[in-house]
């Protein structure tokens, strides 16, 4: 919303702590620099509840300033450092109205907002922020709060043990002037105050703030005083009044984004000025901050997950280089190059690499020590360091540390007979993006001059020169060093969703071009756009009224997960958020493609509907997508639709079948749930029976474990038992004659894990393809069973299966088969629509659009959803 001053009206929201903040301000460019005025607020408490209240807190303060999210020109959301899930809401949140409104979106530090709540309420001087990191832990932060505004003493945000950062305050030689703020101290107080700092701000101002997220973001962050510009001093903010009688601060030129700073990593990098645009538009002022696209707005981290943090810890205590290797077995998954964390018992083999590949050349290869100082906790920075291998021999490595906001690439190698296949570009991706969770936003190395083949991988992945370092590698050969901005220019590929700048595009983006016909017909055809995020596959769909799909996508996050055996939950969230955007935008666009619309990619308000699994599944997955897509929903002005994902296997079935009618029996059997159902009509579903223990797909997973198969077990256990004779192991059948439709299925886990012990103990080579027939047909003998079972009793003519087993060829032969033989009609969901996916959300949507059974914007995800 612009007026005749150049204006612009700003949202911003931030859900990282307890405080549900929620601010509208009209940014104004003036002589002075831009101008701040606060026109609404909707800051409050609000523990556990963001995802529920932040829409209509937004939707009231807009109405409060007389705006709708149509008027708004940008948006800002707090970044964090906080609360996980909470950090995750806000900003899944503002992606989707972003997206939804095709708008500029715009992270800040909430830890920078916290001490602009600080200034906002008059406070001066040394100001330290304790932010609650749970776990016993803080988000510790320094701030030197004048007049002129507030500098940052320190370099990137971390965490640590609230003990550690009480220490080191207390030993500073200002501690009696140090001012404690944030809501750290509601939980850890006693600490700082047994220190002797026991100065606080008051309570009420240790939150961020709606307006102090617009104050971080007009006032670019200040280097340490030593690395301004003298030209940039900063002069006064300034009250001014106005009609409203709200807060307004004016942020002068000389202080604002006019001004710049001078970057200590760029400086070190090459010498550049860190600019700032011109405040003449309010809007192109904020760009020093992104680029403005929301699918590169994620979170701060200060950590890697729990289970990462655990696995280079395994790896470190590793006994041979063979314990290290994850991943599926090779020999089973068609596929070789593996890619981990190394482990202390890579170093060996890390240094002989080294020896070969640098061979000749003035640089000394790496000793074992080496290696293993890298890779221990007395570390003064962080590492991160990846290996590539094949079947357990090392073909690559890769490393660097974290200093300030810049990875330092120390290390790149490859077999030489393995060059040119991508491997260290998969390396280099894999570092990058562990720096990029530590919060570092370029990346540095250093390569011989004349390496022509390595300065050319580099500079397609975003490296530039930045200077020479003479006579590096010895008497005439220089070392050039390149510098680069995170993420890396990386290919865009769903199947290993890393963040990369080869996604960057301008944004906003054109508004597409329709003719008249088009538009009547899009209005006809009334697309839905379904999301899928309740475990670790982001998918998105878009259907039209008569069922068509006219797109499907799907991000698979297998590799991420296939070294922990398993999904890890946190893991999961963190891709979600970082490819949500990303797969919208291809399902807008494969949707134009499908329907010949050459005027660019279905906009979000040429859709009819927004759908989106809100349970069951992964509860830091569902809030991601249900987050995005009631932002999304509401700043398109389109209605909501919520989806049950159990549902969805089984409308999966009309994918294959529009015509398939009630009633009808439906096995449902997938990674996290196995049941028997009576459809007696869509919506009217009675549940015969369910697991009592562990589900088909997780029996598969844990079995495929024992044997050391890898992650997921389903598709491998099933091509080893393509050559298996089902009869060569009478593994039991659980519960087949129970007379009731309930499963159990940890005792036949108990048997195959207790026969591959008694085999081995004997010494007898185990035959896993007679093992893998075997056991699938304990399995699906009872699943038959009771599915014949229940047949009979309820007199159904029709049978259904859904979940990702149901992807498995020999359940599927077997039940068409036998079934058929009895007279049943059997309907299978389509290969692609077993496993998690959009397009069974779609369908189900579609038809929840037809009858106007639509959600509020109140909804939250339900990760214990039942059928």
């Amino acid at each position: 919303m612009e007026n005749a001053c150049g204006s612009r009206l700003v949202a911003a929201v931030d859900t990282s702590t307890d405080m549900l903040a929620v601010a509208v301000a009209r940014l104004t460019a003036g002589e002075e620099g831009l101008s701040a005025e606060l026109l609404a607020t909707g800051d409050h408490l609000c523990r556990r509840h963001a995802n529920v209240e932040l829409i209509g807190t937004l939707d009231a303060a807009l109405a409060e300033a007389g705006a709708s999210i149509s008027d708004v020109d940008a948006l800002l959301v707090g970044r964090g450092p906080g609360s996980f899930t909470g950090v995750r809401i806000g900003i899944s949140t503002a992606k989707g109205l972003a997206r939804g409104a095709n708008v500029p979106l715009f992270g800040v530090s909430t830890l920078d907002a916290s001490a602009w709540t600080a200034w906002q309420g008059g406070v001066r001087g040394l100001l330290g922020v304790a932010a609650d990191a749970m776990r016993g832990e803080v988000y510790p932060a320094l701030y030197r709060l004048s007049d002129a505004g507030v500098e940052r003493l320190f370099d990137r945000e971390r965490v640590v043990k609230a003990a550690d950062a009480v220490a080191v305050w207390a030993a500073r030689e200002d501690a009696a002037e140090l001012q404690l703020t944030g809501d750290g101290l509601k939980r850890y107080g006693r600490l700082f105050d047994e220190a002797g700092l026991t100065r606080r701000v008051g309570e009420e101002l240790w939150h961020p703030t709606g307006f102090s997220l617009v104050l971080v973001a007009c006032a670019p962050h200040l280097a340490p005083q030593s690395s301004v510009a003298a030209a940039c001093a900063p002069q006064a903010p300034h009250l001014g009044a106005h009609s409203s009688g709200m807060a307004q601060r004016h942020i002068p030129s000389s202080f604002g984004p006019t001004c710049g700073t001078w970057d200590a990593q760029e400086a070190r990098a090459g010498g550049k000025r860190a600019d700032v645009p011109s405040v003449a538009e309010p809007v192109e002022s904020l760009r020093y901050l992104g680029d403005g696209d929301p699918a590169t707005v994620l979170p701060i981290y200060t950590r890697l997950s729990d289970a990462e943090e655990n696995e280079r810890k395994r790896l470190g205590r590793a006994a041979s280089a063979q314990s290290a290797v994850t991943g599926v077995a090779d020999e089973l998954a068609g596929r070789h190059l593996q890619f981990r964390p190394m482990g202390a018992a890579d170093a060996e083999a890390a240094s002989a690499l080294e020896a070969t590949c640098f061979a000749g050349t003035g640089h000394a290869a790496w000793s074992p020590a080496q290696f293993l100082s890298e890779l221990g906790d007395e570390a003064a920075v962080p590492r991160s360091w990846w290996v590539a291998h094949d079947d357990g021999e090392l073909v690559g490595i890769a490393g660097g540390m974290v200093v300030e906001h810049d990875v330092q690439i120390l290390d790149v190698a490859v077999s030489p007979e393995r060059r040119r296949q991508g491997i260290a570009r998969r390396l280099l991706a894999q570092v990058s993006y562990d720096a990029q969770m530590l919060g570092c936003t370029t990346a540095s190395l250093e390569v011989e001059d004349g390496n022509a083949a390595a300065i050319a991988l580099y500079e397609e992945l975003g490296f530039s020169q930045a200077g020479r370092r003479r006579n590096y590698y010895g008497q005439g050969a220089d070392a050039l060093v390149m510098t680069a901005p995170l993420p890396l220019v990386l290919p865009v590929d769903a199947a290993s969703p890393e963040p990369t700048a080869a996604a960057h595009r301008a944004w906003p983006l054109p508004v597409p071009q329709r003719t008249d016909e088009e538009r009547a017909e899009l209005a006809r055809l009334a697309p839905v756009l379904a999301i899928e995020s309740s475990c670790d596959e982001t998918a998105v769909a878009i259907i039209d009224t008569d069922g068509r799909l006219l797109a499907n996508k799907v991000s698979t996050q297998i590799d991420f997960h296939a070294r922990f055996g398993g999904v890890v939950p946190e893991i999961a969230s963190r891709k979600h958020v970082e490819v949500i955007v990303g797969v919208v935008d291809e399902a807008l666009e494969e949707a134009a493609e499908t329907l010949g619309l050459a005027g660019g990619a279905l906009a979000p308000s040429e859709l009819a509907a927004v759908g989106v699994t809100q349970g069951p599944g992964l509860v830091g997955a569902l809030v991601v997508g249900v987050a995005f897509a009631k932002g999304f929903a509401y700043a398109a002005g389109k209605p909501l639709i919520t989806v049950n994902h159990l549902e969805g296997h089984l409308y999966a079935n009309l994918l294959a079948e529009p015509t398939l009618e009630p009633p009808f029996i439906f096995t449902l059997v997938s990674g996290g749930h196995t049941m028997l159902v009576h459809v007696r009509a869509w919506g009217d579903y009675q549940v015969l029976g369910e697991t009592l223990d562990d589900a088909v797909g997780e029996a598969f997973d844990k079995v495929a474990k024992a044997l050391g198969l890898g992650y997921p077990g389903g598709p491998i256990i099933s091509r080893l038992a393509e050559e298996g004779d089902p009869k060569a192991i009478d593994f039991p059948r659980a519960m087949m004659h129970s007379h009731d439709y309930r499963f159990s299925l940890s005792g036949l886990k108990t048997a195959v894990v207790t026969y591959i012990e008694q085999e081995t103990a004997a010494g007898k080579t185990i035959h896993l393809p007679d093992l893998a027939a075997s056991f699938e047909a304990a399995v699906f003998d009872v699943q038959f069973k009771k599915a014949w079972d229940a047949l009979k009793e309820t007199g159904a003519r029709e049978y259904c299966l859904g979940g990702g087993v149901a992807a498995n060829p020999h359940l599927r032969r077997m039940l068409t088969e036998k079934l058929g033989r009895r007279g049943v009609r059997v309907t299978l969901p389509p290969q692609n629509a077993c496993t998690d996916n959009a397009a069974m959300i779609a369908e189900v949507a579609r038809r929840k659009f037809s009858e106007g059974d639509f959600a509020g914007f109140d909804v939250d995800a339900d990760p214990n959803m039942t059928l």
